[in-house]
């Protein structure tokens, strides 16, 4: 289980951290260019995509740093329960834009990062 965790918090944290890392460089502009997938973004500032941007990246860096680090590892649960959460937010958009298949991508990160929240919160917490 803790491998599987492992896994998939770096998977996750990987993701995110080119994600949201594109976010906060790239302008909002050029981003909605990117393809249909990408037009979310119509429905935000630019200062608002580059905070989501920054709160992905923040969340990438919360899911490995605390842990490898072993310095307050309860954040990596946090971290998790966070990115959870924005993408519960990144899913209403979707649902409100009527992009059904998009949101269902979403959702699937919503349950990747449930587990990881779930796992390091309980089996495999860091607390010994």
């Amino acid at each position: 289980m803790n491998l599987a965790l492992w896994i998939v918090t770096g998977l996750l944290a990987v993701a995110y951290l080119l994600s949201g890392g594109g976010k906060v460089i790239v302008a909002k502009e050029k981003i909605a260019a990117f393809g249909p997938s990408a037009q979310w973004v119509n429905d935000f500032s630019a200062g608002g995509v580059k905070a989501i941007g920054a709160l992905e990246v923040l969340a990438a860096v919360g899911l490995v740093l605390p842990a490898a680090l072993d310095i307050a590892p309860v954040l990596v649960p946090l971290a998790a329960l966070g990115l959870a959460l924005l993408m519960v937010g990144a899913a209403i958009t979707r649902l409100r834009r009527h992009e059904v298949t998009l949101m269902a991508v979403d959702m699937i990160y919503v349950v990747l990062a449930a587990f990881v929240a779930w796992g390091r919160f309980g089996p495999e917490s860091f607390v010994h």
